[in-house]
């Protein structure tokens, strides 16, 4: 087709000279163009802008090798692309958009492509969902799939299914020699992985893919199972190479679940990637023989961030640099697993032959050996190396902890500092008084001479070198307090009207006196509400089943203010404060500060916080707030109750507080199942008061305090007075519970039950005071 074009273009010259004099002539200057251009050169490419669906199907329809088509600028809703056809290498088939950037696929709009040698570029996915179960697939159907074909320069954002759990993925590599380079994809929300490759047919196993450079955005804390940024293979298929290269990609608080990249199958490299502040690691799952090498993890303190977790075969994580994590167990700076003996495909293959070099681990907590080991995962390491490795801690933290027999880990050549040499094994050397400076690359090295640790070259990826140049890296939370501030008067519907015209991030000041409430206060943005000064209480009084319900983008901060019950229907089951009773997409944030909240006592069940199955918090907080008479529960955190690893809310914290006459439990706080895949939920009382708490016949667990599969909880420093026990559950992993110096009157001891686990209870009950009255 290329050739027929030159054909034409040379005779149309020729026509445009005149007439020809010379056959011979024509026929030689026939051949140099020709031979000058090449059969599959560009020449006579035609380029078609389309404004319509329709018109694009007829373009599609007419492509050659070197054309183009063109979306014009504006919003397409409820587009399928499906970009087809075969290029070459010189000359591909094109989809772009007109403007970078202003080319929009809204509604249920996805883009499928299949064929050789295919090219888009610059479009933006949002505000609606895919129909299908991907948004981006290098495939046109199931025998159509893409080969030597290329996506950049395009941004998935917030492009997430309606419902929480139903999962989708944004981005699935089929095929083999594609590349998915230079990418935004930000805000994914609903179960599945953000960006997988497929290794399920032999056309797509030894694919040779590279993604490079995108943007990985923030991905929020799902709160279960599935929520991996990026998964190279599945476990069935994880005996197979893959020869995937992932590169210069910026991973900006990936803190979907444990597993941030989810390596499954083999001959995988992952190079010169940046991970900022997100939670879990890079975690060699499944296949062997896989090159971790020149990768930055800068934790910057946060709460379970971590860095590589090693499993299986020949895996080599050599010149890694990870500064700052804090994450612990299977989140851990650097994670070497136990294995399971003879272990099926699916579950923990022993760690052989691993290859642990010249990395850097700077103040980071956490350097995890043979974790895991249990009855079922027995296999320890062996035939590995862990040499010329860096480990410096500046507050003389002791970083290792051995869970099983690490001989047949060699260890040689390693220097630590400022703390003493582990003594598991010799091999390490340490360094009294290191000093660390901060090099041009923004990295922690130690003197010149000393050669343990990092590479002094390495080149570190950087934000802004990552995504769409066009596309702004906002930021995903808006903090409360950050907008403006409205005086509220206590006129009736005032707030309504207040909170309805709010933007997020503002403060409403509530005047003095009552505020009666006569309609449901619907939250969809983050809002403060708080007294305007501190004489006097501005209280609430509300007329309805609820006072706020916090519906999708909503988050609420209450400060200063007294809330009553008194004239809320006489009804079972009312509530303060509730979730939307649908599923949320967006996480939300609850505070309670210097709030009263009284006469929660019309009729039974009357709870404070109540959260609806498929909702999550980042965080709920009660700091210095009273709760008197209350028939229900203070948090209602249990109806994700399917025992799937799904839970509420990942911090609860409640400090300084009192808790008088209240008929539930303070918290009944559910996570059930055995699934390992998230650190939550986490939970932590101080320095509160609970008198008479728990202690109502509807309370069906019996508890002052009831916590299932928590995994983290600190109880200290509290009072208990004439309450039922406090009982925690411990279903899963490693849990840490702590539950000291308390004063318990007329209380029973804590209960703790190991439920899915041979072993005595393992929570710390110490130093805590016990008396009749």
């Amino acid at each position: 087709m290329a050739s027929r074009r030159i054909s034409q273009r040379i005779a149309s010259m020729m026509r445009a000279r005149g007439p020809r004099k010379n056959t011979c002539s024509v026929f030689f200057a026939s051949v140099l163009i020709i031979a000058g251009f090449g059969v599959s050169a560009e020449v006579g490419a035609e380029t078609y802008r389309v404004d319509t669906q329709d018109a694009y199907r007829k373009a599609l329809k007419k492509l050659t090798p070197g054309d183009e088509i063109v979306l014009a600028n504006g919003v397409w809703r409820d587009f399928e692309i499906v970009f087809k056809g075969k290029g070459q290498k010189d000359a591909p088939l094109t989809l772009r958009s007109e403007t970078p950037g202003k080319v929009i696929l809204s509604g249920q709009s996805n883009l499928r492509i299949g064929g050789e040698h295919l090219h888009v570029t610059g479009l933006v996915f949002k505000d609606g969902y895919s129909p299908t179960r991907e948004v981006i697939s290098f495939r046109a159907d199931s025998k159509m799939l893409a080969h030597h074909s290329r996506i950049s320069q395009t941004v998935i954002d917030n492009y997430n299914q309606p419902e929480r759990q139903e999962t989708d993925f944004w981005v699935i590599m089929y095929g083999k020699n594609n590349r998915f380079d230079h990418n935004h994809l930000v805000g994914k929300r609903n179960k599945g992985v953000t960006m997988a490759v497929r290794l399920n047919t032999p056309e797509s196993q030894e694919n040779r893919h590279r993604i490079d450079h995108n943007y990985f955005g923030p991905r929020p804390i799902l709160g279960s199972n599935g929520g991996e940024t990026l998964r190279i293979g599945t476990s069935h298929y994880s005996l197979t190479d893959s020869f995937t290269v992932v590169e210069n990609n910026y991973f900006d608080r990936c803190d979907g679940e444990l597993e941030i990249i989810s390596n499954k199958s083999g001959r995988n490299t992952f190079r010169s990637n940046t991970f900022y502040r997100s939670r879990g690691t890079l975690t060699m799952r499944h296949g062997n023989n896989n090159l971790v090498t020149g990768n930055v993890f800068f934790g910057e303190g946060a709460d379970h961030t971590g860095g590589i977790r090693v499993i299986n075969a020949g895996q080599t994580i050599s010149g890694n640099y990870m500064e700052g994590l804090k994450g612990t167990r299977f989140g851990g700076a650097l994670v070497v697993m136990n294995g399971v003996p003879d272990s099926p495909i699916n579950r923990y293959h022993q760690v052989k032959d691993a290859v642990i070099e010249r990395n850097s681990l700077i103040n980071s907590d956490n350097i995890q050996l043979a974790a895991g080991s249990d009855e079922e995962r027995s296999a320890v390491p062996v035939d590995s190396r862990f040499t010329d490795n860096l480990i410096y801690h500046q507050e003389n933290k002791d970083v290792f902890t051995v869970y099983d027999d690490v001989s047949g880990i060699r260890f040689a050549d390693n220097l630590i500092a400022p703390m003493a040499a582990p003594d598991f094994a010799p091999g390490f050397t340490r360094a009294h008084d290191l000093l660390m400076t901060r090099a041009e690359n923004g990295l922690l090295y130690p003197p010149i001479g000393v050669e343990s640790g990092l590479p002094r070259d390495l080149v570190v990826t950087q934000k802004d070198q990552t995504g769409v140049m066009w596309y702004a890296k906002t930021e995903p939370v808006v903090p409360f307090d950050s907008g403006k501030v409205t005086r509220v008067s206590a006129e009736r519907g005032a707030l309504f009207a207040a909170i309805d015209a709010a933007k997020a991030g503002d403060v409403l000041e509530l005047s003095a006196g009552t505020h009666r409430v006569a309609k449901f206060l619907k939250v969809d943005k983050p809002l403060t509400i708080r007294a305007r000064g501190k004489r006097r209480s501005p209280e609430i009084v509300f007329e309805r089943t609820a006072l706020f319900e916090i519906i999708n983008g909503g988050s609420l901060k209450l400060e200063g203010l007294t809330i009553s019950g008194a004239e809320a229907p006489d009804t079972a089951g009312n509530t303060v404060i509730r979730t939307s009773p649908y599923s949320m997409l967006e996480n939300y944030r609850l505070e309670l500060h210097r709030t009263s909240f009284i006469d929660l006592d019309v009729n039974h069940s009357f709870h404070v916080v109540s959260a609806a199955k498929g909702t999550f918090a980042d965080r709920i907080i009660i700091d210095s707030s009273d709760f008197t008479d209350v028939t229900g529960a203070i948090l209602k955190l249990d109806k994700e109750s399917d025992d799937y690893g799904i839970y509420n809310a990942e911090y609860l914290t409640i400090t300084g507080s009192t808790f008088t006459n209240v008929k539930g439990a303070l918290v009944d706080f559910y996570r059930g199942g055995t699934d390992e895949s998230t650190f939550g939920p986490h939970f932590r009382l101080q320095a509160s008061t609970l008198m008479n708490v728990g202690g109502g016949k509807r309370n069906r667990s019996g508890a002052s305090i009831h916590l299932h599969g928590v995994q983290v909880t600190d109880i200290s420093g509290n009072m208990v007075k004439d309450s039922p026990a406090i009982l925690v559950n411990h279903t899963v992993g490693e849990p840490k519970t702590r539950i000291d110096d308390n004063d318990f009157v007329a209380t029973p001891a804590p209960k703790n039950a190991e439920l899915n686990a041979a072993t005595p209870p393992t929570a710390v009950i110490t130093n805590n005071r016990y008396q009749d009255r």
